[in-house]
């Protein structure tokens, strides 16, 4: 499939494309893993569903299968920016809208499977390339709100069957004006699990006023005025309709397996195999923890840091802790929803553990994160020697070169695509005796392995939240349920939620 006239705006080329995807347009590996998208955002949901910050957002706006479909995907894309459980992209976080609307969506659209599927995968696609043009810019991750601008209003609309005129119109207002959120905030306090609900309902009063016919401009994305020129030092703007049908943003997926930073995780999984490996009297003559990482992932541990304060931390501190999160897997074995929550975050034990954690720099850690397609080496790619001086800018002098900007073209297809945000841990105890552990990619991040066991990785996090084999069994066949069907899968997942399951010893 291709998209509109060559010379046209952005937004109608890419509606052009995105509007008449379907199911059988999928190849087989692209709508597996938009299967596997759905029943793991699924689990997201009812992870925050058992978390206190869930149930304060359900208190506020209500459940997440309210009748009013638009009242649903706020308070789907509220709950699935709760705990940084999120699956992720190249590039960004754009699950909240991709796959949130449709789920909301999917009753008032009577969505059949494969509905639901190609308006996960169409609607995924376009926030991908939008914030994949942009990435080099002020705004990233869980921050860049328009990523669900532009997902939203392309779930909603591919679910309605919308004309792309109706689309181009929608970005068009969508689009006019894109929070900008305030780090203090989001780092700071429990505001930040609106960070994505919020351009979720603007995204949706632009699909109203598109309907009732306000015009918006259809070139907002590539204009010197517009979406790019404004969020990105090093726009590329030719990435947003590059490739239409044959590089799928899909098949870059990563998927979450703990509610914490993606810079965390990889320290984390090495936290859990030094767990098996050491005795409860060696985890309690632990010395010192040193973690070696990316640049990036001191950056983020060191924008959260002033925000720790035991209890009181705000969430999203948590979450890019290096020493919490690596603390709470030594101790436990995991890191899990419970984990970002009272009596876990005021125990003393795993506090006085993280206080021994330290971080260093490693720098060919920090070459394979650049190197890799997400979260920035294909954007690198993409901007070439106009890079530089953003990549200077973020992450110091020596980082262009790590880079090896000019080095490797931009990727035709995603087909390999990995995200290399590595770790290395070395443990050592009181009488000087050292455990070390080393993770290059973390579990569920894209790459083979994942490519491989995706739908293991998804039924274990499923699994973790209650869900029932039944269910997850059902859900799996997602491409043969009618409406009727679908409908009935989702009230299952996320019906009568409990909270997460203690480990043992544990009391809730």
């Amino acid at each position: 499939m291709t998209g509109g006239p060559v010379d046209a705006p952005l937004a109608r080329k890419l509606a052009g494309w995105a509007a008449g995807l379907r199911h059988s347009d999928l190849p087989e590996r692209v709508a597996q893993y938009a299967t596997s998208q759905v029943l793991s955002h699924l689990a997201v949901l009812r992870a925050s569903l058992g978390h206190p910050l869930g149930r304060k957002l359900v208190t506020a706006f209500g459940s997440p299968l309210a009748d009013d479909p638009g009242r649903a995907a706020y308070v789907m894309a509220a709950l699935s920016s709760c705990l940084y459980y999120e699956d992720s992209v190249y590039a960004g976080h754009v699950t909240h809208a991709s796959v949130g609307v449709p789920l909301a969506y999917r009753r008032t659209q009577r969505l059949a499977g494969t509905d639901l599927l190609a308006a996960v995968v169409a609607a995924g696609e376009c926030a991908a390339r939008v914030t994949a043009a942009g990435a080099l810019g002020t705004l990233r991750g869980q921050g860049t709100s328009y990523t669900q601008l532009v997902g939203a209003v392309a779930a909603r609309l591919h679910g309605a069957r919308a004309p792309e005129d109706r689309w181009t119109d929608a970005w068009g207002i969508a689009l006019a004006a894109p929070p900008w959120p305030l780090r203090r905030a989001l780092l700071g306090s429990e505001a930040k699990v609106l960070s994505a609900a919020v351009p979720v309902r603007t995204a949706l009063d632009a699909c109203d006023a598109a309907a009732a016919g306000l015009r918006g401009a259809e070139d907002i994305l590539e204009h010197p005025g517009g979406l790019l020129a404004k969020f990105s030092q090093v726009p590329s703007p030719e990435v947003v309709t590059a490739g239409l049908g044959q590089r799928w943003h899909t098949d870059t997926l990563t998927f979450k397996t703990h509610p914490a930073g993606a810079y965390v995780d990889a320290a984390i999984d090495c936290a859990a195999r030094l767990h098996a490996r050491l005795t409860p009297a060696e985890i309690d003559a632990i010395a010192e923890v040193t973690v070696s990482a990316a640049r990036l992932t001191l950056t983020m541990d060191a924008e959260g840091a002033p925000y720790l304060d035991r209890e009181r931390s705000a969430i999203m501190a948590l979450n890019v802790s290096v020493a919490y999160n690596v603390a709470t897997a030594l101790l436990t074995g995991s890191v899990r929803p419970s984990d970002l929550a009272e009596p876990a975050t005021r125990d003393p034990r795993r506090w006085a553990l993280a206080a021994r954690v330290r971080l260093e720099y490693d720098r060919g850690i920090s070459r394979r994160v650049l190197g890799s397609t997400a979260p920035l080496g294909e954007a690198l790619r993409q901007g070439g020697e106009r890079a530089r001086t953003w990549l200077t800018d973020f992450m110091g002098p020596g980082a262009a070169a790590d880079a090896g900007l000019g080095v490797r073209p931009p990727s035709a297809t995603f087909e390999d695509a990995e995200k290399s945000v590595g770790a290395r841990l070395r443990v050592t105890l009181r009488d000087g005796r050292v455990r070390t552990a080393r993770r290059d990619r973390p579990l569920g991040a894209a790459g083979p392995e994942t490519r491989a066991a995706h739908r293991t990785l998804v039924r274990e996090k499923l699994a973790a939240t209650g869900v029932s084999p039944e269910v997850t069994r059902a859900l799996e066949d997602l491409p043969a349920l009618d409406a009727r069907g679908v409908d009935a899968c989702v009230r299952a997942a996320l019906s009568d939620s409990v909270p997460q399951p203690s480990r043992k010893g544990e009391t809730n």
